[in-house]
């Protein structure tokens, strides 16, 4: 499994380079974010929907495996 799921023996530097990326964005947010503003933190021209979408799908990942929480307007945040 390229993400695995969030354990107490998986750690964050055993998840590939862009998904360590995307979790200390979400982290240096001063609150939840959208992935708008996720893409704006990591360079991603968010002008373009295509570009837009495959960095939601790895926010997505990041909160089924439970390395980030979806909040329920969409917006995205740290586990605690």
């Amino acid at each position: 499994m390229l993400i695995p799921n969030r354990t107490p023996d998986v750690k964050e530097a055993m998840l590939p380079p862009d998904y360590q990326r995307i979790l200390t964005a979400v982290r240096q947010a001063a609150g939840p974010v959208m992935a708008r503003q996720v893409g704006e933190m990591l360079g991603v021209d968010v002008s373009v929907r295509a570009r837009l979408e495959p960095l939601r799908g790895k926010l997505v990942r990041l909160a089924d495996r439970g390395w980030l929480r979806k909040l329920p307007d969409g917006r995205f945040t740290t586990r605690l």
